[in-house]
């Protein structure tokens, strides 16, 4: 996987992070650079530890579904794509706490984070160099949560499904590229 397919699925996977992002942002009267790093701290860390523990899941298994495993990876991002997909067409949630404790943005870092669990899966079958890759996903994430949270403060909830929409798009098309590429469809 290059570093192109790389940056594209980090991308996709920080879309649920970016969008409760510009949540956050949307429900904070006086915003600081604390709120910024608070949510790419929360957001990008989980998203760089849940693929880590999907890909060591996903080593411990590849060698008995080997011969699917190009259906497996097409499968899970197609799904959760699919998800995001769906959740940026439903009614849009109300963004009221502006909380940045611990308790709150814990179980939301590890809710935006479940998908990337999914995708370390995906990178043991496709032989993923997974330390640059999950530091790649946790900085990138890291860096649009922060920018979510001042977008929100300064734009409001206008882009919140927009994001979600491009984040599933974006997995769904992944899955299918590496789909194509083990068909043989892409040289």
């Amino acid at each position: 996987m290059g570093l192109w397919e790389l940056f594209v699925i980090a991308v996709g996977l920080s879309m649920d992070a970016f969008a409760v992002s510009i949540c956050k942002g949307l429900s904070v009267q006086k915003l600081s650079l604390r709120h910024a790093f608070c949510a790419g701290a929360y957001f990008g860390g989980f998203q760089a530890l849940m693929p880590l523990i999907g890909f060591l899941v996903g080593v411990r298994f590849q060698g008995l579904i080997a011969g699917v495993d190009h259906w497996i990876a097409f499968v899970l991002l197609a799904m959760i794509g699919g998800n995001m997909v769906r959740e940026a067409r439903s009614p849009e949630e109300t963004c009221a706490n502006d909380s940045f404790s611990p308790g709150v943005m814990l179980p939301l870092a590890v809710a935006t984070s479940i998908d990337a669990l999914a995708v370390g899966v995906t990178f043991a079958f496709l032989k993923v160099d997974i330390v640059p890759a999950v530091l790649f996903i946790g900085l990138t994430t890291f860096v649009l949560s922060a920018i979510g949270v001042k977008a929100g403060h300064v734009f409001g909830a206008k882009y919140q499904a927009r994001a979600e929409l491009f984040g599933g798009i974006v997995l769904i098309l992944m899955g299918i590229k590496i789909l194509l590429e083990h068909l043989g469809v892409f040289a």
